[in-house]
């Protein structure tokens, strides 16, 4: 019996280590080029919500940022306090910046400075954080349809896995920010 107890000690204690190392070796690669691609095509998506805002839900620009999506059923968002799935997140992100907002409508799609985070896991994986600083014009109410500024300091994550070559999004999660903590931030 006492054999047998030394054993599963040792064996307990062998695959806390193992675990130990392989988590270690994880996250002690940074995977530089594999950062710069998913760097890259963050910007690609702003480059589409820019030039796409109030351009209408099919246009050109809003096809092109659903396709940095790998939607299907393991997709989720989470924002507002609501999940969506892939369906929902499409519908939403059309109407937001192809419908609600005014054309040029996003005057200003940035990150607070110093809170943009890229890492990348295996190589294939990769998570990108940031604080949202948007600058956003709304469509207005009837009758003047006066544009309504808005400013979105969000706390994002957007998680990205590479597929056929290319970073695709298969979750985003968007919260309020606490505004003490983002008054500490812009000081």
């Amino acid at each position: 019996m006492k054999a047998i107890r030394l054993l599963l000690v040792s064996f307990f204690v062998l695959c806390i280590s193992t675990t130990n190392a392989v988590a270690n070796s994880v996250t002690d690669q940074t995977y530089p080029q594999a950062q710069a691609e998913v760097a890259e095509t963050f910007m690609a998506i702003a480059k589409s919500i820019t030039m796409g805002a109030g351009h209408g839900a099919d246009g050109p620009y809003m096809d092109q940022l659903i396709s940095f999506h790998a939607y299907g059923d393991k997709f989720v968002e989470f924002n507002g306090g609501r999940s969506f799935d892939s369906a929902g997140n499409e519908a939403g992100e059309r109407l937001l910046f192809g419908e609600a907002l005014v054309e040029g409508g996003v005057t200003k799609f940035a990150y607070i400075e110093g809170t943009l985070n890229i890492a990348v896991y295996y190589g294939n994986v990769a998570n990108l954080t940031f604080i949202s600083d948007f600058d956003l014009l709304l469509k207005g109410d009837e009758p003047d349809y006066e544009p309504v500024p808005v400013t979105v300091n969000n706390l994002i994550t957007l998680l990205f896995v590479k597929t056929k070559g290319k970073w695709k999004l298969v979750h985003e999660h968007h919260s309020q920010i606490d505004p003490e903590y983002l008054a500490e931030l812009t000081e």
